[in-house]
């Protein structure tokens, strides 16, 4: 995509070049013309006056001579004079109608002089639109440059308070664990009780002004030149098909996917200006804008000019979309974890489910399985992080499917080293291949994002060393086998999680004495910036690998953390916002992190902010009296919008 670039470039420096010489070639010949012009004029021997007496030689009226004679001499060198200066005037006629002819031959002449050496436009590389992350603040924004090395790990402030608790991973383990026994319990009939009525569907959907954009795609006769030269370029990218999910019963769950030649759209949007369009291209999820300007005297193009301005996803809007859901949430039950499945628990309303994010000034592809398959033909998609990385995954897999069961899934985990250990704990990842296409899916376990080993293997209650410099041993090990990488970290940097693991801060092999790491908010964006350095410093090594570091999702606790009361029992979509504007990220870190390398910034906190409805709140079956969880998501729900993201930007 590099070398197009650049090769693209060069060329139309190449054509810029070539017009401009050209503007010189016709403004020389203007020179000349002008020039020889007033040679003509000031000369008083032309080429046709040349053999003309001068005027001293004219006879000059003698006293006593006889008149007739000296007049009759006058009248005929007069005669003579006048006959010259027409002659003279044609000359200079001539003269501007041969300059003339040659302004318009080097006007419509395609290959004049000085750009007879440029390829023809055929031969221009195909533009790969460049994916551009704009970092965004806003009043959003709680991680500031001011708040950069503080201890603050979270997004909302009253997160800023460390969780003194000793919550162990194991005593979530096996509270999950006891969620999903419960779950499996549930009969098909309770299941029902979460399916949304007619009315409250209606009533949704009357919430939020549904706002789709509309494009035109004619164009007009004197466009038809630019309309080829964008063709060229865009190389079959401009027809665009895009998928859409048909209702095929009243059911909102009940949905199947559209094929691929059941609907295509090619957005064009033109300008008033006939020598001047902007054309939209969709292709495979990669947006950009093609703004070509065309140099045009009469039906002949001298020139074009072509600027690419990539898609930022991170800002839009929320919208209504009547085909959403993507996937069912009471029937994914192959792929997506009980507890985090809202249609199986008490909550009754879900008009959460069927908003979609719309980006500003540009669109999404809709995401459809068999696309997201072709397009990972022999590849592999890994996701490391924490649990909200873990969600994502679980989404992208329901959304793959359809939410379908597919028992020709293979389960590929031991090439990976996800082992389940014995006890009947969980492994530390799932991987998932299929087979049509050799495309697997994987999910790495790894809160921190940083190494942590044992320090005595032996003794079960030993210590565990954070090496805040190292990268997960799972990336060193198996980044060859990756093509595209995900990664999260954020919500297990505080004290209750350190303490309840036995984790021990680590710098280069030894108990870290830096008194500035120490913080846990500067800790955390040390090893940020380290694993995502690391990344950066072996994508020459694996040319096929995209890496994305994922910016933090944001928690909705109000009046108190998990374990002190803290809720969330907004249940309205968009009570709090519905549009995103802001040109740098709310997570500050994760956007400062990937400045000046090559890992891209997969930017989803302020679209998640304004989503507070979408948690799972207090309806999980098995949760505790007074205790909420406004962390993880509902699904189907924000996260299939992350997956969405990752789609078009990969």
């Amino acid at each position: 995509m590099t070398l197009h670039r650049i090769s693209n470039w060069n060329l139309y420096r190449m054509k810029r070049g070539a017009l401009r010489r050209r503007a010189k070639d016709i403004s020389l010949v203007f020179v000349v013309l002008v020039c020889a012009t007033l040679v003509l004029w000031s000369w008083d021997t032309t080429p046709s006056s040349a053999f003309l007496p001068p005027d001293s030689h004219f006879l000059k009226l003698e006293p006593g001579e006889p008149n007739e004679i000296l007049q009759l001499s006058n009248w005929n060198l007069y005669r003579m004079k006048r006959g010259a200066l027409r002659r003279r005037a044609k000359d200079i006629s001539l003269v501007f109608v041969v300059l003339v002819c040659a302004t318009l031959v080097l006007w419509s002449w395609d290959t004049t002089p000085s750009s007879a050496f440029l390829p023809p436009d055929s031969h221009f590389l195909k533009l790969e639109p460049e994916e551009k992350v704009e970092r965004i603040p806003t009043t959003l924004n709680t991680e500031t440059k001011d708040s950069y090395s503080s201890a603050t790990p979270f997004v909302n402030k009253d997160q800023s308070k460390e969780d003194q608790t000793d919550n162990k991973d194991k005593k979530e383990e096996e509270e999950e664990e006891k969620e999903e026994k419960q779950v499996a319990k549930v009969t098909d009939s309770e299941t029902n009780q979460g399916k949304t009525s007619t009315i409250e569907e209606e009533q949704a959907e009357r919430e939020v002004t549904v706002s789709e954009p509309k494009y035109q795609k004619t164009l007009t006769s004197k466009e038809n030149k630019l309309e080829q030269v964008k063709e060229e370029v865009a190389a079959g990218e401009v027809e665009a098909k895009t998928t859409h999910i048909k209702n095929t019963n009243s059911d909102p769950e009940k949905k199947t996917l559209a094929t691929d030649g059941e609907r295509t759209e090619q957005h064009i949007a033109k300008k008033d200006d006939d020598s001047s369009s902007t054309a939209r291209i969709t292709n495979q999820g990669r947006e950009s804008f093609l703004y070509i300007f065309g140099v045009m005297m009469g039906e002949n193009i001298l020139g074009v000019f072509i600027i690419s301005l990539a898609c930022n996803y991170a800002k839009g809007k929320w919208v209504v979309d009547k085909h959403r859901p993507l996937y069912s949430g009471s029937r994914c039950k192959q792929w997506l974890a009980s507890m985090w499945a809202c249609r199986l628990m008490q909550r009754t309303d879900f008009a959460f489910e069927r908003l979609r994010w719309q980006p500003k000034d540009c669109s999404m592809e809709e995401f459809e399985g068999s696309k997201f398959l072709k397009r990972m033909q022999d590849k592999t998609l890994a996701f490391v992080g924490d649990s909200l990385g873990r969600q994502q995954f679980q989404s992208m897999m329901c959304m793959i499917t359809g939410g379908k069961e597919r028992l020709d899934v293979l389960d590929v985990g031991p090439e990976f080293g996800f082992i389940t250990p014995q006890g009947g704990g969980r492994p530390n990842g799932w991987a998932y291949r299929f087979p049509e296409t050799n495309t697997t899916v994987l999910y790495h376990w790894s809160s921190t994002l940083c190494d942590i080993e044992p320090l005595n293997i032996s003794d079960p209650l030993t210590e565990h060393a954070m090496h805040l410099d190292r990268p997960p041993a799972f990336l060193r090990q198996y980044l060859h086998k990756i093509n595209v990488l995900i990664m999260n970290t954020g919500h297990h940097w505080n004290r209750g999680k350190l303490n309840g693991n036995r984790w021990v801060m680590h710098l280069n092999g030894a108990p870290n004495t830096n008194k500035k790491l120490a913080a846990l908010g500067n800790a955390k964006n040390f090893t940020i910036h380290s694993t995502v350095s690391w990344v950066s410093s072996q994508l020459p090594n694996h040319p096929g690998l995209k890496a994305f570091y994922r910016s933090l999702s944001p928690r909705h606790f109000v009046g108190g953390e998990w374990n002190t009361g803290g809720s969330c029992n907004n249940t309205t979509p968009m009570s709090i916002g519905k549009e995103v504007l802001q040109e740098e990220s709310s997570d500050y870190s994760a956007g400062h992190a990937v400045k000046g390398t090559g890992v891209k910034l997969l930017d989803i906190t302020a679209l998640s902010h304004i989503r507070d409805e979408g948690h799972i709140s207090r309806f999980s079956i098995s949760a505790s009296k007074g205790v909420q969880d406004c962390l993880h998501w509902c699904l189907p729900g924000v996260p299939d919008t992350w997956n969405e993201i990752l789609f078009a930007m990969i």
